[in-house]
């Protein structure tokens, strides 16, 4: 399983929100600077985000987004699959493509099984949790510039 930029850009995206802390809407052009990412294409990714309710969006004059919740309420597990579409770690898994040898398949229930640790994993890590570093093992992981 591979994240792409938009996955993790969308996470970036919230955790900026997140850390901006305000009512107040923040302009997608300040979000696109700090965080050096395309305006064109976090516009993309902010308008998944808007339509699934993870965040307000404002147009005009000091508009912007925000997000419409608590970052509690946030798991990183719905804004990966969001952006994503899948966290399926292989291709049988991933929604509704059934697979003609699943019946006799020896290795189904491993890839299930590991699909369901992924999702169990990312579901149960916040963004409170990232913006406080409160995840297991973080403290053990190496410095990360480029993510």
């Amino acid at each position: 399983m591979i994240i792409s930029t938009k996955g993790r850009y969308a996470l970036r995206v919230m955790l900026d929100l997140a850390q901006s802390n305000s009512d107040s809407y923040t302009p997608l052009k300040e979000i696109a600077e700090r965080q050096k990412i395309s305006q064109k294409y976090l516009e993309s990714i902010m308008t998944v985000l808007s339509k699934a309710g993870f965040l307000d969006a404002l147009h005009g004059k000091g508009g912007g987004y925000r997000l419409n919740r608590p970052p509690e309420d946030y798991t990183v597990g719905s804004i990966l699959k969001l952006a994503e579409g899948t966290l399926s770690p292989v291709a049988c898994l991933d929604g509704g493509k059934n697979c003609e040898r699943s019946a006799d398949c020896r290795s189904l229930p491993m890839w299930i099984e590991l699909d369901k640790m992924i999702d169990d994993y990312f579901e149960s890590i916040t963004v409170a949790d990232l913006l406080k570093n409160e995840c297991a093992d973080f403290e053990s992981l190496p410095p990360q510039d480029n993510i």
